[in-house]
C-alpha cells in the first residue's frame, strides 16, 4: 500500500496536475488560451520550471544540505517564480481573460501557501493545493472534471495520510486555498464585467 501511496503522490505533484489541466483546457476549450504559444508558455511556467527544482536542488547553496525539506522549499520558490513570470508574460502577450484566471489562481494560491507555511507557521498542503486548484479551474471553464477531480483529490488525501506527509487539517487547508481563490476571482470578474 505504501508503494501505491507513493505512486499517487508522484503522479499528483502540482506541476504534473498543472500540465494535465493546461492540456485539457487547450484540447477542449482552445479559445481560453487564445493561441498555441500561451499553452507552451503555460507548460513552461507551471510545469517545467517547478519540476526543475528537484534536479537542481543538490546544486543550489542553502537548499542542498536540507534534503527533502530543501527540495520542498526550492520547489515552492521555483513554482511561485513561474507563476510570477506567467503573469508578466500574460501582460506582455496581452493574454485572454482565461489565461489571466489560470495565472492569478496559481499566483494567489502559491502566495497564500507560502504565507501560511513560511510566515504564519500554519502548514497547508501544497500537494492538495496543486490538485484542487487545477480541478477548480477546469470546473470554472465548464470542463466536466468535478467528479474526476474529487476522486483524484480523495486519492491524494489518502496517499498523503497513508505516508504521514500531512494531517487532515493540512490537507483541508491546502484544498480550501485554491477553491477560495477561484471563488473570489469569479466574484471579482462578475463585478468588473
Amino acid at each position: 500500500m505504501n508503494r501505491l501511496a507513493k505512486a499517487i503522490r508522484s503522479v499528483t505533484l502540482a506541476p504534473v496536475m498543472a500540465g494535465i489541466m493546461l492540456t485539457l483546457v487547450y484540447v477542449t476549450k482552445p479559445q481560453v488560451m487564445g493561441r498555441a504559444n500561451s499553452f507552451w508558455w503555460g507548460i513552461f511556467f507551471l510545469t517545467v520550471l517547478p519540476i526543475l527544482a528537484y534536479p537542481l536542488q543538490p546544486y543550489i547553496p542553502g537548499y542542498r544540505e536540507k534534503g527533502r525539506e530543501g527540495q520542498r522549499g526550492l520547489a515552492m520558490v521555483f513554482a511561485v517564480a513561474g507563476y510570477l513570470m506567467g503573469v508578466i508574460a500574460n501582460f506582455v502577450l496581452k493574454a485572454p481573460r482565461g489565461m489571466w484566471m489560470i495565472y492569478l489562481e496559481y499566483l494567489l494560491s502559491g502566495l497564500l501557501i507560502l504565507l501560511f507555511n513560511k510566515c504564519l507557521g500554519l502548514r497547508a498542503s501544497g500537494h492538495a493545493c496543486g490538485v484542487a486548484g487545477p480541478a477548480a479551474l477546469l470546473v470554472y471553464f465548464r470542463i466536466p472534471a468535478l467528479i474526476p477531480g474529487l476522486i483524484i483529490l480523495a486519492l491524494t488525501w489518502w496517499a498523503s495520510l497513508r505516508m504521514k506527509r500531512h494531517t487532515a487539517g493540512q490537507l483541508l487547508g491546502g484544498t480550501a486555498i485554491p477553491v477560495a481563490v477561484i471563488l473570489v476571482l469569479t466574484l471579482l470578474e462578475k463585478i468588473t464585467l
